[in-house]
């Protein structure tokens, strides 16, 4: 008797359980797709990309945390996701976040984004050396090339340290299918290849 009440006790919490998870999912990712689709508008609404440049300028004002800084396109993947400045939870929640005193897109040094595995920069599973990725902001469009890709500790600060050449490190959790904290961290390294717009291409010299 006591092991059948205790089989049906295990049963409901693993059914609770199940369900605590399900609905954490589904918050977290419908959270993710509207915040996208704020993101979005925000993007739209902010002026017509001027015509490209080999360096983006430090914009002025600064973006505040959450605005749209950005938008990544990943051609091969298929991928379009909008940046948001800060990588706090709350605009993780929106979007990649544009890590708060590294490089602006398109910008001399390095420019860090992060986000989470579990929703935008799940596609990262699928990138490869080689790839293409487009940061399109207000100043131009800007075409980085995937130089590498890597786990690493979450305690290697590497990514994020300032370099003298235009480069992009993407960063993210690592493995990507994983319950609970991931305990490493995959990393995307880019760098800068062309200023675009449109079909005219500017080459930027090689640092």
């Amino acid at each position: 008797m006591h092991t059948n009440r205790t089989r049906q006790f295990l049963s409901y919490l693993f059914i609770a359980s199940g369900a605590v998870l399900l609905f954490l999912g589904a918050r977290d990712y419908l959270g993710s797709q509207l915040g996208q689709t704020k993101a979005a508008r925000e993007f739209t609404r902010s002026s017509t990309p001027a015509q490209p440049q080999t360096a983006a300028p430090n914009p002025d004002p600064p973006p505040q945390p959450g605005d749209t800084v950005a938008k990544l396109i990943i051609p091969r993947l298929d991928a379009q996701l909008y940046v948001v400045e800060g990588d706090d939870t709350g605009e993780l929640r929106r979007g990649p976040g544009h890590i708060s005193g590294t490089a602006m897109p398109g910008g001399h040094g390095n420019c860090v984004i992060a986000g989470h595995r579990d929703t935008h920069f799940r596609v990262l599973k699928d990138i490869r050396k080689g790839d293409d990725i487009v940061l399109e902001t207000r100043y131009g469009e800007y075409l980085y090339r995937v130089k590498s890709t890597g786990v690493i500790s979450p305690r290697n600060n590497q990514p994020l340290r300032p370099t003298s050449h235009a480069e992009l490190n993407l960063i993210t959790c690592y493995p990507f299918y994983y319950v609970g904290a991931a305990p490493k961290r995959f990393i995307v390294e880019a760098r800068l290849a062309a200023a675009v717009a449109g079909e005219n291409t500017s080459s930027v010299p090689p640092s």
